[in-house]
């Protein structure tokens, strides 16, 4: 079984793989949108085990950073025209900051509203980047949404580790949860510490880092917290916090954690200080385990880091098979295709019989 391997790799995609994957891509995604509906396209692209199975069945062979940006520029190509009603903004480095343009000229198109989408997007970004600090940093950023859906896929990258890190999001069809938001994450292993604050267990934390903030208390907070800290080893507390934005989150008296976030300079350092404090200060504790869910795709035949998921990786090689033959392509491309899934099942058969070795 081949896993979801994530190292960073620079370069691009050649114009021959992208325009074959552009050319396979489109009558699967059609077929999947007229045979079982957009929600079902959604939920699917939304999965981190099917989105890489599809990159890889489009001929994006490398499980790679790579793997993220082209499929996701290849699905711009094909949903952004009039046969469908589905876009895609975003996408990597200088992209990703055209995102509220992007979402403005397709909103328009397909006349919903921009500007909650562009709040949607901003939201999604600012937890991956500073609500769930796990040592990666986000560069890639994309939306895909409908008149009814939404979705976002992200990618984060350790620069030291050189690896990456790819976050999946559930479908929307409003605002999104603040807990527990993600579909499943993608990376090579889980951190041993993070600072998760969009955890069901990091609920109260939540509320304590508002009332802190909404009571002015946080200067003299912050002081107590740098008087504990130096009786405790290992603990890091944010030497530099954005001032300026606390006094703002003052001023507006966020009720919501996603209003809180929202506000210009409520970054990592101050939003772990914050955390720091509902914890040493007012023993309030965050979530610290990495919520990362798919490490090598389903798992590895000998258990590590856990055992494969045989249901969930059957039912994608079955609803790929059945897509496929189902689809308008031509008998040669067809059993191309279908010859790369029986690759993916004799690797399946491969790690059954390695697990029980």
């Amino acid at each position: 079984m081949k896993s979801i391997y994530l190292p960073l790799h620079d370069g691009k995609a050649p114009y021959w793989l992208l325009n074959r994957m552009k050319k396979l891509a489109k009558p699967i995604i059609t077929l999947i949108i007229e045979e079982f509906g957009e929600k079902e396209f959604f939920k699917r692209i939304s999965d981190p085990i099917f989105f890489q199975s599809f990159s890889n069945v489009l001929g994006f062979d490398w499980n790679s950073s790579g793997s993220t940006t082209v499929l996701i520029g290849v699905l711009k190509s094909v949903l952004n025209t009039e046969e469908f009603e589905i876009r895609v903004a975003g996408g990597k480095g200088i992209n990703a900051l055209k995102t509220p343009e992007e979402i403005k000229a397709f909103a328009d198109e397909l006349n919903v509203d921009a500007e909650r989408l562009i709040e949607v997007s901003r939201l999604t970004a600012k937890i991956d980047n500073s609500a769930l600090q796990d040592g990666y940093e986000i560069y890639h950023h994309a939306i895909i949404f409908s008149k009814r859906h939404w979705t976002v896929i992200q990618q984060g990258m350790n620069i030291h580790a050189k690896m990456a890190r790819r976050y999946h999001w559930e479908v929307y069809s409003s605002e999104p949860k603040i807990e527990n938001p993600h579909s499943g994450i993608v990376a090579v292993k889980k951190e041993c510490e993070v600072v998760n604050l969009v955890s069901d267990r990091s609920r109260d934390a939540r509320y304590v880092m508002l009332d802190i903030v909404r009571d002015g208390s946080f200067r003299r907070d912050y002081s107590k917290l740098l008087s504990v800290v130096k009786f405790r080893n290992g603990i890091s507390v944010p030497k530099r916090l954005d001032w300026k934005a606390l006094e703002k989150a003052y001023e507006l008296q966020p009720e919501r954690f996603e209003d809180l976030l929202l506000i210009k300079g409520m970054g990592k350092g101050t939003l772990r200080a914050l955390a720091l404090i509902a914890d040493l200060i007012y023993n309030t504790e965050y979530d610290k385990q990495d919520p990362a869910k798919f490490c090598f795709a389903l798992g590895g035949k000998d258990g590590v880091p856990f055992p494969v998921n045989r249901r969930i990786y059957d039912e994608v090689i079955a609803f790929m098979r059945s897509v496929i033959e189902q689809s308008r392509l031509g008998d040669f491309e067809k059993k191309k295709l279908l010859l790369k899934i029986s690759e993916r099942v004799r690797e399946r058969a491969s790690s059954r019989s390695g697990s029980r070795l």
